[in-house]
């Protein structure tokens, strides 16, 4: 079901509940094989990642957590009465020198952990209540998270998933997610190449991130939410306005509305505060103006986008 409609919550399965025990366990197949010449993310470092060996991640092929709750912080449409069960995993595939969560993605903060354990946390958070299962910093994970995902739904797992990611996707990946994932929760963190390999190590991250975007709402549509307001399937943007426009804010809404939908559930998210190695990088060492968000909001209403969180 696409669009901008209202599905009953009792009418909901998840999707990876809809599709064939073989098909998932393909799909874990195909991912874990990636593994052996690393081509996860855009970065294709080409490392056995089952070898030991590491890239860009730090990561070889066992789950990394940092931690793991029911988080009212996020998106209403996630948060709802009981919250987003949020599990967040340690490294990244970017490389951002303003990262509001570095001790996690640069430092790796956090521990190794099994695929049983993985599957225990995520039956945990629909054990505390939560609405679905929020999976933050993901990509560099996927083949853990689907082999964990698969001994979780064999023990009652029922809640829909968030792929809460930086928008640095590859498209193979997100393919083998295909009727995997309900809810993509994607970054657009920037419209100039020059500024995204400046801030985040990927110069390619723009185009990349714009065929990624067009491939999840292939995947979900539109942001679907139930009679209580809760998501249970479709896209999620987050934008974050950075100082002295340095996001291409103008730019990235456009692409949302004309190439998008202009129905995409959009967050033009103001919480920029200097982190990590910001200070060192003006105008990133300041917080945004009041003005400057304004305007973001602005160039998102007068693009066309109908949905602002």
């Amino acid at each position: 079901m696409r669009g901008r409609g209202v599905e009953r919550a009792g009418d909901f399965v998840a999707a990876y509940l809809r599709i064939s025990r073989g098909e998932l366990q393909e799909k874990i197949r195909r991912a874990e094989e990636i593994l052996k010449d690393c081509a996860l993310c855009p970065r294709n470092c080409g490392v056995d990642r089952t070898a030991g060996q590491v890239g860009f991640c730090r990561t070889a092929d066992r789950p990394i957590v940092s931690s793991y709750n029911p988080h009212f912080g996020e998106e209403r449409p996630l948060v709802g009465r009981y919250g987003s069960g949020t599990i967040f995993f340690a490294n990244c595939n970017l490389g951002c020198i303003f990262c509001q969560n570095w001790s996690i993605s640069h430092l790796g903060e956090g521990g190794t952990i099994s695929f049983e354990q993985l599957a225990d946390i995520m039956l945990a958070l629909q054990n505390y209540g939560c609405h679905n299962i929020n999976l933050v910093t993901p990509t560099h994970q996927v083949p853990m998270i689907l082999r964990a995902l698969e001994i979780a739904i064999d023990r009652g797992l029922n809640l829909p998933i968030v792929y809460n990611c930086g928008g640095y996707e590859s498209i193979e990946t997100l393919r083998i997610l295909d009727g995997v994932i309900d809810i993509y929760m994607p970054d657009f963190k920037y419209a100039d190449p020059e500024v995204a390999e400046r801030y985040s190590k990927a110069k390619d991250y723009p185009s990349v991130a714009r065929s990624a975007l067009r491939e999840m709402h292939r995947q979900v549509g539109d942001l679907l939410i139930d009679e209580r307001g809760i998501a249970l399937r479709g896209l999620l943007v987050r934008h974050l306005v950075l100082p002295g426009g340095l996001a291409g804010t103008e730019e990235v809404v456009r692409f949302l509305a004309d190439e998008i939908s202009p129905n995409t559930y959009t967050n033009i998210m103001d919480q920029y505060h200097p982190c990590f190695k910001a200070i060192d990088h003006p105008p990133l060492d300041r917080r945004i103006t009041i003005e400057e968000y304004r305007m973001a909001v602005k160039a998102a209403r007068e693009a066309g986008l109908r949905r602002l969180d």
